[in-house]
């Protein structure tokens, strides 16, 4: 039984072929009304130095009504940590880890630098290794960050955080959703975890704080994905009687995701995915597998990456994309390429198998691969 209120783009395209059964709810319950959603241009408040720090004024001050009339407030930012990114401002070097091929977090609390990959952690230099200044400064903004700029704003009012590094253990989880519930703390700033399931009487506003962090990522699914977050984590505006808001902000406003947001319009969504995924050979039309190549020399394993392709576009044609790096293309000490496979739906997957397993096994034949790792994610989510 699913029963989700954005369902993913293949659920919904199955349920409408009658894989599966479909019932749709047309209102909310007890007729609760949908949040009203207002869009905020970062980039135009920046323009009229009108940020103050990473809010504007709209959310400040949505925030405060709701504060003074003893409501509470929901602050949802997708990235956790002080802040994303450190920098030298004189050279602009950035800490890279040693073992991934990705750039560090600054965790304020602890006063270190952390992979979030390999989870391995670094001092912070005092000066800058690569030109020896002083300028060693901190690029955007997580939870944590969060945290510290809404107490100098709202100095006497109770906060909580919830992400990854406050709730380690089940109990921390369940003792800040309880504080928040018993109204304790009156403003709660999260990362994804505070989107689903969690239903507060008296959460009158909803800030989310970087609509573009979301909709930017590379992968086919990030329309889809940001407009469910951002659709769940409205949902947590308002109750009963009174209409939650929401400030989005975001420096892409006419973005069509943001108008469907607004509007709650998930049939315009999932038409304009539909249309862009049967043009571009993607699910639920096709069906993907990524092949994934892990090896601690780099040159090995671009030959390697590359002897495959080949072998595969052998027999597979022009279903066959790359070899090419991933996002992050080094996690603990390996280099990964990533090779992408688009299937018809029609096809046998047994044969499809068959030939890869033919071709890993005559690659890994060869002397210079014996130390390779292959593996594969079929139907990718």
């Amino acid at each position: 039984l699913l029963g989700p209120a954005t369902p993913a783009v293949e659920t919904y395209f199955n349920a409408r072929q009658g894989k599966y059964g479909l019932v749709e709810l047309k209102s909310r319950f007890n007729d609760v009304e949908l949040p009203e959603i207002i869009p905020v241009d970062v980039r135009e408040m920046r323009k009229k130095n009108r940020m103050r720090g990473n809010f504007t004024p709209e959310l400040l001050n949505r925030m405060q009504i709701a504060l003074d009339g003893d409501e509470q407030v929901i602050l949802f930012q997708n990235r956790r940590g002080f802040a994303p990114m450190v920098e030298c401002k004189q050279c602009a070097w950035v800490p890279k880890c040693e073992h991934c091929d990705v750039s560090l977090t600054y965790h304020k609390r602890f006063n270190q630098l952390t992979c979030h990959y390999c989870g391995f952690t670094y001092e912070i230099p005092k000066v800058c290794p690569a030109c020896g200044q002083p300028t060693i400064g901190v690029m955007g903004f997580g939870t944590e960050r969060i945290e510290e700029d809404i107490a100098q704003h709202f100095p006497n009012i109770p906060v909580s955080r919830m992400d990854l590094d406050t709730t380690r253990s089940r109990s921390a989880y369940e003792q800040i959703i309880e504080d928040f519930s018993k109204k304790k703390n009156k403003i709660l700033i999260g990362t994804q975890m505070i989107t689903k399931g969690l239903d507060f009487d008296h959460v009158s506003v909803v800030g989310i704080l970087s609509a573009d962090l979301m909709m930017n990522y590379p992968d086919f699914r990030s329309y889809e994905r940001a407009f469910q977050l951002m659709a769940q984590v409205a949902g947590r505006a308002g109750r009963k009687n009174k209409q939650g808001l929401v400030v989005l902000q975001t420096k892409s406003p006419e973005n069509p995701l943001i108008h469907q947001i607004m509007a709650n319009d998930y049939a315009r969504l999932y038409q304009e995915q539909m249309e862009e995924r049967s043009l571009f050979k993607y699910p639920p039309f096709y069906r993907l597998i990524y092949v994934y190549l892990k090896h601690r020399k780099e040159d090995i394993l671009n030959q390697a990456a590359d002897l495959m392709a080949a072998h595969l576009r052998q027999g597979m044609g022009e279903r066959i994309l790359g070899p090419d790096k991933p996002p992050v293309a080094r996690i603990q000490s390996l280099f990964i390429r990533k090779i992408v496979i688009k299937i018809e739906q029609e096809a046998s997957m047994s044969k499809v198998r068959r030939y890869l397993t033919q071709v890993q096994r005559t690659l890994i034949e060869d002397e210079r691969f014996r130390s390779l790792m292959v593996y594969y994610d079929v139907d990718p989510t």
